[in-house]
């Protein structure tokens, strides 16, 4: 394994819970002292290669998460237009059935007999020949009022089946969130636990050392960069990369998609929005925003998709390194794309 991934594996096993857990009330304790009679604590490698899996759970909670989110807000607002369309509706219904009983109620009380009938008893056949061409006109409105009645009571019980749908997944999405912040929680605390087995000494002092480099990472600036001399693919892109850069060092927080903390979607989310460009929300739906390139082709501004499951996104800076928010406890910082395997690459 390549010296700077397993520097980074054990950075993330450190400080993997710092911000995460704040943000999603993840309350954890744990001894350094082993209880009596119980198994041997885990090496330093197992402790590292388990964080680092519970970490990759917890950012592919986090997308299923934000995806959830998304679809809740969705949801809600087309919910509320169906349920606006479905007042709307029976406010018209309730006026057609109002206009049928009216002609309904003319009908009934010029009826009896035949017309031929009625011009014959008639005491004034011109007025009668007149009310009969009005009583014909008022039978047609009706037919057509009926018409009307039943094509817009069609209508609505088909919104109400839309809407009943919608709440129906509404609900579910709900569901998700929830389970997935769960999920979040539990990985996170899980690291925890397995962290605190390592013992007080050995830990603060893994802690200190990865938290410097972690640092030095964050706060490097383009100065100490050699991001070579490739233009962005367009105005846009330039826009979108000097937001991301600007928020280098804010702090990584699940579901958080700025101005002050960001997880890895929510960073290129915010960035190109100050470009003027809404993305989806998640690292798999931004994997289809646009055109893909090979990462031969990519230039500043594209979007560089990680892991086979395209669960973590970076924005490509230019000389073979990206700026990302990496996962909880560290800051938005440049890293170099080789930091872990790309999925593809994306050019808005």
């Amino acid at each position: 394994m390549p010296v700077h991934r397993r520097s980074q594996l054990l950075a993330r096993a450190l400080v993997l819970t710092a911000a995460a857990t704040t943000a999603l009330g993840v309350t954890t304790s744990g001894s350094a002292q082993a209880a009596p009679g119980a198994p041997d604590a885990p090496s330093r490698k197992d402790v590292k290669a388990q964080v680092e899996q519970l970490y990759n759970e917890a950012e592919q909670a986090s997308e299923k998460y934000n995806a959830a989110q998304e679809a809740q807000q969705r949801l809600q607002g087309e919910t509320t237009v169906l349920q606006g369309e479905i007042a709307a509706a029976q406010e018209q219904l309730n006026q057609l059935r109002g206009d049928l009983a009216t002609v309904a109620g003319a009908e009934y009380r010029a009826g009896g007999m035949a017309q031929t009938v009625q011009l014959m008893l008639a005491t004034d056949p011109e007025g009668y020949l007149a009310r009969a061409r009005t009583l014909d006109q008022a039978a047609e409105r009706q037919n057509e009022t009926l018409h009307e009645l039943v094509t817009r009571q069609r209508g609505l019980d088909q919104r109400r089946t839309e809407t009943a749908a919608k709440l129906a997944e509404l609900d579910q999405a709900r569901r998700t969130l929830a389970d997935s912040k769960q999920d979040i929680q539990q990985r996170l605390a899980k690291a925890q636990r397995l962290l605190n087995s390592l013992g007080v000494a050995e830990r603060a002092r893994m802690a200190a050392q990865d938290a410097q480099e972690a640092e030095q990472r964050a706060t490097r600036g383009t100065d100490r960069l050699d991001l070579g001399t490739t233009p962005p693919a367009s105005e846009r892109g330039a826009a979108a990369l000097a937001a991301a850069v600007r928020m280098i060092g804010s702090p990584y927080v699940y579901g958080s998609t700025g101005p002050r903390a960001f997880d890895c979607s929510g960073l290129m989310y915010y960035s190109w929005r100050q470009a003027g460009v809404s993305l989806p929300r998640t690292s798999q739906a931004q994997a289809y925003a646009g055109q893909r390139v090979s990462l031969s082709e990519a230039r500043p501004g594209d979007l560089v998709i990680f892991y086979r499951d395209m669960h973590h996104v970076g924005m490509y800076a230019g000389g073979g390194v990206i700026v990302h928010a990496p996962y909880p406890g560290a800051r938005v910082r440049y890293e170099s794309v080789n930091a872990m395997p790309v999925a593809g690459v994306v050019r808005l």
